[in-house]
C-alpha cells in the first residue's frame, strides 16, 4: 500500500470510529479457529491477536478457542444459531469455507446469514510431501497416480469437495484420472494434515504453502508445487515450482478472514470495521502478516460481502463441473 493510501485509509478508519462511539471494546473478545490447533485458522486468529493489541485497538489479547467440524461448518452454525448477536466473537473464514457453502455443507445456513467482517491476507494452495519422499516434482506423483491411484493415500482438510480436495481433483483432471478414483483421508486442517504427514499416516498432504512452511523451514516436509500465478518472491519460498510452470495450469489462493454473527448491531459492526481499517492500513501489521507467510488482501465491509458473494457463485459453478452439486 503506497503512502498516500495509507494515510487515507489512516484518516478514514478514524472517521468511522468516531462514527462508532456508541460501541465500546468487546468485554471479552475472542476469536473461533474452526478446526484444531496449528492450521491456517488458528493461525489467522493468532496473527490478529497480536496485532490488534499492537495497534492498541484492544487493552488485552483476545481469546482464541477452537471449534473443529466440517471444516468450519460446526462453528458457523454455532455463531448463528446460538451466538448471533455476540459483538466480541470473530470467527476466522478461509476460501474453503465459501467453497463449502457453495455446496451446501454448511447445513440450513447459507453465505447470506452471517456479517462478513474482513478479508485480512491470502495465501496459496499447495501439495506437499515428507523430505524422503519418492516423489520429486508434480509429474512423480501424477505417474504414480496414473498407475495406481489406490497407492498413493492424500491427506486433505475435508472430505469430497473441500478445497484441498478440489486441489488435487483439479491436478487428476489435468491429466486425465477421475478424482473420484483418488484415495483421500479427511482431516481436520492443515495441524492435522502435517501430523498425519510427518507420521507416516499419508503420503501426500493436500494443504496450503501457510500451513507447510514452518515444516518445510526445519527440513521436514517439501513442496512438490505450489497453486499460485508465479513463484512466491519470498526468499524461502523461491524454490517452490508452481504447478503452472511444471504443466499444470491450476491457480488457487486461500483467502484468510473473519465474520461477526448476524444480529450483531451495525454500532459493534461498524466498530470491527473501523479497527480493521486502521489495521489493514498498518505497516505494524504487514510485518505480521508477512512473519505468517501471508500475502496481502485487504477487504472490509460491503466490499468484502460483494466479494465473498461473487466468490460463492464461482465455486458453485465449478462444483456442478465435478459433479458436486446439482
Amino acid at each position: 500500500m503506497s503512502p498516500t493510501l495509507r494515510r487515507m485509509a489512516l484518516a478514514a478508519s478514524c472517521l468511522l470510529l468516531g462514527s462508532a462511539a456508541l460501541a465500546a471494546e468487546p468485554k471479552r473478545p475472542e476469536c473461533i479457529a474452526p478446526a484444531s490447533p496449528g492450521g491456517g485458522f488458528d493461525l489467522t486468529c493468532k496473527l490478529v491477536q497480536s496485532a490488534l493489541v499492537n495497534e492498541k485497538i484492544l487493552s488485552k489479547p483476545m481469546r482464541v478457542t477452537y471449534m473443529p467440524g466440517g471444516v468450519g461448518a460446526v462453528a458457523y452454525n454455532a455463531v448463528v444459531a446460538q451466538r448471533p448477536a455476540d459483538a466480541g466473537t470473530l470467527v476466522a473464514w478461509s476460501s474453503g469455507s465459501l467453497l463449502n457453502l457453495a455446496q451446501g455443507k454448511f447445513g440450513r445456513f447459507d453465505e447470506g446469514a452471517v456479517r462478513w467482517l474482513a478479508a485480512v491476507g491470502t495465501s496459496y494452495g499447495a501439495i506437499a510431501v515428507k523430505k524422503d519422499s519418492p516423489y520429486k516434482n508434480l509429474d512423480d506423483l501424477v505417474q504414480a497416480l496414473k498407475k495406481d491411484p489406490s497407492k498413493v493415500v492424500i491427506g486433505s482438510g475435508g472430505t469430497v469437495g473441500s478445497q484441498d480436495w478440489m486441489q488435487t481433483a483439479l491436478i487428476a483432471k489435468a491429466a486425465g484420472i477421475n478424482p473420484r478414483e483418488l484415495r483421500y483421508v479427511a482431516l481436520e486442517g492443515g495441524g492435522e494434515i502435517a501430523t498425519a504427514l510427518l507420521g507416516g499416516h499419508i503420503q501426500v498432504g493436500s494443504t496450503d504453502i501457510s500451513d507447510s512452511m514452518p515444516h518445510i523451514l526445519s527440513g521436514d516436509m517439501r513442496l512438490l508445487a505450489v497453486f499460485a500465478e508465479q513463484r512466491i518472491d519470498e526468499p524461502e519460498m523461491k524454490g517452490i515450482p508452481t504447478a503452472r510452470e511444471q504443466g499444470y495450469d491450476i491457480v488457487w489462493p486461500v483467502v484468510r478472514g473473519f465474520y461477526l454473527g448476524p444480529k450483531v448491531s451495525d454500532e459493534d459492526y461498524t466498530w470491527w470495521k473501523a479497527a480493521f481499517d486502521k489495521l489493514l492500513a498498518s505497516q505494524d501489521f504487514d510485518t505480521l502478516r508477512d512473519q505468517r507467510e501471508l500475502f496481502p488482501f485487504a477487504m472490509t465491509g460491503p466490499e468484502l460481502d460483494t466479494y465473498v458473494k461473487q466468490q460463492v457463485a464461482q465455486y458453485k459453478t465449478l462444483a456442478q463441473e465435478f459433479g458436486l452439486i446439482q
